[in-house]
């Protein structure tokens, strides 16, 4: 979401080719790759379910995520060709990283709230950064934390402490990363 979201709002000129080249890079690796992997790992017997319930059963998923993302980093998004993206996926890349070490530590946190606020992060440097007027996009991205948040919380699949923690690794990243490139 936050490729594409990038190529609508970016002012900056990007080849058609190009941009096509990295959303269908970054689909395949980000989609289509861990879906293959997941079917993998339950078929080996590493994870029970898609729901990740344990941090054991969290262990691998995140560590494959890591490097899958590392790749997009090293071989998709060079630092000198799009850099907001670039520094994008750090962030990504970190909140994965330090999801996995609290994992490790069984800590658990939501992975869902790292991603949408990460996202959302990201939606408002870019704001930001080319001084973009999309308040209506960042007040429906709220509007979204909170149903994601109150999902997790109807379904029993997190504690209040879990939200808050996975919302601070999603957002924290990114918050401090936006400086390298705003």
């Amino acid at each position: 979401m936050g490729v594409l979201f990038y190529f609508s709002k970016t002012p900056r000129f990007i080849p058609e080719p190009v941009r096509s080249a990295k959303i269908f890079s970054i689909v395949i690796l980000t989609i289509i790759l861990p879906i293959l992997l997941y079917f993998l790992l339950k078929t080996i017997n590493k994870v029970n379910s898609i729901y990740l319930r344990s941090t054991k059963e969290r262990l691998i998923p995140l560590l494959v995520n890591s490097i899958i993302i590392s790749l997009i980093l090293i071989r998709v998004l060079a630092k000198d060709e799009i850099i907001e993206l670039y520094y994008f996926f750090l962030g990504i890349l970190f909140a994965t990283v330090i999801c996995f070490i609290m994992a490790v530590f069984k800590i658990k946190a939501s992975i869902h709230m790292i991603a949408a606020s990460g996202f959302f992060m990201f939606t408002v440097a870019i704001s930001m950064h080319y001084q973009i007027n999309i308040n209506g996009t960042i007040a429906l991205m709220m509007i979204i934390l909170g149903a994601i948040a109150t999902s997790r919380l109807h379904l029993k699949a997190h504690t209040y402490q879990e939200l808050l923690l996975g919302t601070l690794t999603g957002f924290t990243p990114q918050f401090v990363l936006m400086t390298y490139w705003l």
